[in-house]
């Protein structure tokens, strides 16, 4: 059987952003899970703003392509303004049923105040509506930049947290709804 592959989605564009961290973290649990992993870090790609005209613009194809051929995925945002970074939402935007439908996701989601909730259920939303499968356990991080130092989560607990979320991506990445 072939190893399950993760791809990480990161929406911060911030240079030291702390979703990128955590989305690591994840993803080397999900590697120690056996799994292949890749980090889609949004600052290096070429995806202009969506533009329903132009739909395979810059890096279009290429993050369909790597999305539609995961295992699962992990979305990580961070929090502006109770929503997703305008970063991911245009990305997702650029993807649909044909890379989601029956995919396990995990959402990621790191506040610098302590609302977090609105963002992953619009992420919730975003997937179910494109036929994906949420993880039940989410990762909500509150006062991020008080949870790292030197690139390192502060707390073991909630390191231990984002660490589930990665090997949950691996445990149920090929679960797949049964045909009514």
């Amino acid at each position: 059987m072939e190893a399950v592959t993760v791809v990480a989605i990161c929406g911060s564009l911030r240079e030291t952003s702390y979703t990128r961290l955590a989305l690591e973290q994840a993803l080397n649990a999900a590697s120690e899970a056996g799994a292949e992993t890749e980090l889609i870090d949004l600052r290096e790609w070429d995806l202009p703003l969506f533009d329903p005209d132009h739909r395979n613009q810059g890096d279009a194809r290429k993050l369909k392509q790597a999305v539609g051929n995961a295992d699962a995925v992990l979305m990580g945002t961070p929090v502006y303004h109770g929503m997703v970074s305008s970063a991911l939402k245009s990305a997702f935007d650029y993807l649909g049923k044909n890379e989601f439908e029956g995919t396990t996701v995990g959402l990621l989601a790191t506040a610098g105040g302590g609302s977090y909730g609105p963002t992953l259920e619009h992420l919730r939303t975003g997937i179910r509506t494109v036929h994906g499968w949420t993880l039940p356990h989410e990762v909500g991080i509150r006062g991020a930049s008080n949870e790292f130092e030197d690139r390192e989560f502060v707390d073991p607990d909630l390191e231990a947290h984002v660490r589930k979320l990665g090997r949950m991506s691996v445990e149920y990445a090929r679960i797949r709804p049964q045909s009514l």
